[in-house]
């Protein structure tokens, strides 16, 4: 049997119009909010037709969600994308089965959600659920209940035909508390961190064997802790958000689920079940090992905040679970965990909203997990938003460059183009190295690898006009801005990013990356941390296999597919 594993479509109804509490538009999102987001919106309607329609014409049935089904959880959005999925299980069979993920429901109560739409003229106004949102300046707001986000209480009744309840043909059904699966029989205490606060919350995990001898196990790793403090349980900010507490919150606040997990682990085997594991996010760090030198280029960063901690991946392996799906982050990566007997493989799936936009395909053969990464490049009426954003960007005289793109999977790597230009050079990168990079282009960076004398970037200016550049290849003029870029890529896309970068811009930067290897400079300085940028952009090219690839069930290698499908017996070792 071949499962597919979904994540993060982030589904938005674009031809929903009661979510702009109107008749007569269709609701797109403006492209400024789309250029400084991490994924896109409009086009997540078109993008994830043709995922399920890939999945439909490959004969997959069993198809796994691993969160983020819907944009932000708001009620029409929820309504509507599951009403798509019902529609599919209706025409074509599909089964699903899900988990939840932070943009799918909050805490207790929910939240409010505010989202500006373009007008026709390339203006915007804001929809919102919160009747005391602020729009600013003229800008027409609207106030809509249908934009609210909801609590456990309402999402997962939402998305109960996802296996969050037992149904009709299931062989077996079961979550952290039993075989009861009303929400009033799955809840637990948690507590905020100085212990005074407790807030009963619902965990939505669960186990089913939707057919003989396959368990899905599904883990609700959000956690939404409550802040310190006796503040108003239905309010946001009275609690902490999900989205960068992850399994690293887990320890603590869900023990139980860690207890159970290794408890349905030993029974699956036992029992002779083949067990899959998937939560929102990954349980093990999905940067390969660099994280140390992140911190030391960048500081705190999203992803920094996000990397599962190594007591934390070793107690998720405790339970013997032995391979977890996971999204949240965008990224296509292959991680392993080793500590003793013990070993877990994180396979990270990426989204069809960021780059780069594809999906897994999962199959059990023998003792060997199957894995094929399919990207889905071509999407039918990609370019539904490109003429309206196109009018935005002239009244706004802002560049519209992403509209050029030739194809979906083109669209979103120019959209990281802008992301990065936009969202991580200015939010992310400290401000001395993000004012550096326009000023630079890959001829200075063989210069300053070069250069003996520990540098600050207040002496680049100097350095750079009083010494000629020279380079290996005719790419010496590219700008640093174009290889910032093609960084991220690699950094979201592993192995499918190469689809994407020329192979001469790859040689050159292997080219740099040794060259700042072979230096040393005080810590702190400009080429010091150029260094760490270069060695991050190495351990991604060198990562684990993250296209096509198998799973040792046994052992926990992983080893790459040939294009025949073929497994090819190389040891890659841990992450």
């Amino acid at each position: 049997m071949k499962i597919a594993v979904i994540a993060d479509p982030h589904f938005h109804d674009i031809d929903n119009r009661q979510s702009v509490g109107r008749g007569d538009r269709v609701a797109l999102r403006t492209l400024a909010d789309t250029n400084a987001s991490t994924r896109v919106f409009n086009e997540s309607f078109h993008a994830t037709h043709a995922l399920l329609d890939d999945i439909v014409r490959r004969g997959i049935s069993l198809v796994i969600i691993a969160g983020d089904l819907t944009d932000d959880g708001q009620q029409s959005t929820m309504a509507a994308a599951t009403a798509l999925l019902a529609e599919y299980s209706r025409r074509f069979g599909l089964r699903f089965v899900a988990t939840p993920g932070n943009h799918d429901l909050y805490a207790i109560h929910g939240r409010h959600q505010s989202k500006r739409f373009l007008n026709p003229d390339g203006s915007h106004m804001l929809v919102t659920s919160d009747p005391l949102a602020e729009q600013g300046g003229s800008v027409e707001r609207i106030v809509s209940d249908d934009m609210y986000c909801g609590g456990y209480g309402a999402a997962i009744p939402a998305l109960g035909d996802l296996g969050f309840f037992r149904r009709d043909g299931d062989l077996h059904w079961e979550c952290p508390f039993g075989t009861d699966d009303r929400l009033e029989a799955r809840t637990f205490e948690i507590v905020s961190g100085d212990g005074q606060t407790m807030r009963r919350m619902i965990d939505a995990s669960f186990l089913v064997e939707p057919v003989e001898g396959l368990w899905l196990l599904s883990i609700d790793a959000n956690v939404f802790e409550p802040k310190n403090g006796d503040l108003d349980p239905t309010l946001e900010k009275s609690y902490h958000d999900s989205t960068d507490a992850g399994w690293n919150a887990m320890p603590r606040n869900k023990g139980f689920v860690l207890d159970w997990m290794k408890d349905v682990a030993a029974r699956a085997e036992a029992l002779g079940k083949r067990l899959v594991a998937f939560s929102h996010y990954p349980v093990i760090d999905p940067l390969n090992g660099t994280w140390a030198d992140e911190a030391r280029l960048l500081n705190d960063t999203s992803f920094l905040r996000r990397t599962p901690r190594a007591e934390v991946s070793k107690a998720a392996a405790a339970t013997g679970i032995n391979v977890h799906f996971s999204g949240h982050l965008h990224i296509n990566d292959t991680a392993v965990f080793r500590d003793g007997d013990d070993w877990l493989v994180n396979i990270a799936v990426p989204s069809m909203v960021g780059f780069p936009p594809a999906y897994k395909v999962v199959e059990m053969s023998g003792e060997r997990l199957e894995v094929e990464t399919v990207v889905v490049s071509d999407v039918p009426s990609y370019d539904i938003a490109f003429a309206l954003y196109r009018v935005e960007a002239e009244q706004e005289g802002t560049s519209a460059a992403v509209t050029e793109a030739t194809g979906h999977a083109d669209f979103l790597s120019r959209h990281l183009a802008e992301m990065v230009r936009h969202r991580y050079l200015p939010k992310e990168w400290p401000q001395d190295l993000a004012a550096l990079v326009p000023q630079l282009c890959l001829g200075d960076l063989e210069m300053l690898a070069r250069t003996v004398a520990p540098l600050t970037p207040k002496d680049l200016p100097s350095v750079v006009a009083s010494v000629s550049r020279t380079g290996p290849t005719k790419l010496q003029d590219l700008p640093f801005f174009e290889m910032i870029v093609d960084w991220y890529r690699l950094r979201k896309g592993r192995e499918l990013a190469l689809d994407f970068i020329e192979p001469a811009r790859i040689a050159i930067y292997r080219h740099l990356a040794a060259r700042f290897a072979a230096g040393a400079w005080p810590a702190g300085s400009l080429q010091d941390r150029l260094a760490s940028f270069m060695r991050m952009l190495s351990d991604w090219l060198a990562s684990a296999p993250s296209r096509d690839f198998s799973v040792d069930l046994a052992t926990g290698e992983v080893m790459p597919r040939d294009h025949l499908g073929r497994t090819v017996r190389r040891q890659t070792g841990s992450a």
